[in-house]
This record gives C-alpha cells, structure tokens and sequence, in this order.
C-alpha cells in the first residue's frame, strides 16, 4: 500500500522535531509554518505532488539554523539559504524521498529568504506561510505587513489569511 501524503509529512515532521530537539522555539516556529502552507496550498487547490513538496518544504525550511548561528553566530536568513540545503538534502534523503522531490525542496531551503524570481507556486506559498509565522513572531510593524503584503504575497488564500490576521 502505497504511503499518504499526510503519514509521509508526519514522518518527516518527527524526524525534523528530532533534528532539533530541545528547540521548542524553532520547533513550534516550523509546525506553524508547515500548517499555513498547507492550508494555502489546498485551498489554492494545488495538485497532489505540489502539496506534498510545498509541505516537505515547509517542514524542513529552517533546518540550517543551527549551522548558521555555529558558523557565523547568528541565523540570518542568508546564512539559513547557505547552509540548510545540505541537512535537509541528507535527511530526506533518510526518510526515503524522491531524489527529484529533494532536489525541488532543498532549493526552497536555498531560496526560501529570497523574494524576486520566485518560480513557482510551492515556492510562494512556503514564503507567504513563512511570512505569517514571522510577522507575528517578530512583532512586524502594521506598515511593514503591509508593504510584504503589497509586494510578496500573491496566492488570494495567503492574502486573506494575512488581512484576516494583521
């Protein structure tokens, strides 16, 4: 019998809670993220393949963290985009995924603090997703919502989601 798309994120989101362990912080920040992407990516009625790589995404888009604040002292999001591809490379590649569909996810991690040139649906919503974790986490400003709501975000869900929040 071949594996849901729900028991393989749920697999993933278990091994990813143990890649960080004792950071409930980041571990409760990812949670959020994957929960408002895949939301956005159902009620954006995104294919099959698509929800489950948005949400691969989302599950593992902050992994490199711990290696940035080791390297360079802090988790700036391009220290994140510099060094997350490879753990999340190595642990999907554990949890048996797609070599295709890792290859798409680790260049979501890679890209995911980067907001021109977004090439595709998975893409955008795991920024948006993103984005709603952080301007409540970060205490954004009305008008900085605002602006990332003008300029980044362009799924309707993502933009009702934002509005309806901020």
């Amino acid at each position: 019998m071949e594996e849901t798309i729900e028991s393989k994120i749920d697999r993933l989101t278990l091994a990813m809670i143990a890649f960080d362990k004792g950071d409930a912080m980041r571990i409760q920040h990812f949670l959020k993220v994957h929960r408002f992407a895949q939301l956005i990516a159902r009620l954006e009625h995104v294919d099959a393949h698509t929800q489950l790589v948005t949400e691969m995404a989302a599950v593992v888009h902050d992994i490199g963290i711990h290696a940035a604040e080791a390297k360079y002292g802090n988790s700036n999001g391009k220290y994140q985009e510099e060094l997350g591809p490879a753990p999340a490379r190595e642990l999907l590649t554990k949890q048996g995924f797609d070599p295709k569909d890792i290859e798409r996810v680790c260049y979501l991690v890679g890209h995911h603090h980067t907001y021109k040139n977004i090439d595709g649906i998975d893409y955008q919503i795991l920024v948006e997703a993103d984005f709603l974790v952080n301007f409540f986490e970060d205490n954004i400003s009305k008008t900085g919502i605002e602006n990332a709501l003008s300029r980044v975000f362009k799924t309707e869900t993502g933009k009702r989601l934002c509005r309806e929040m901020f």
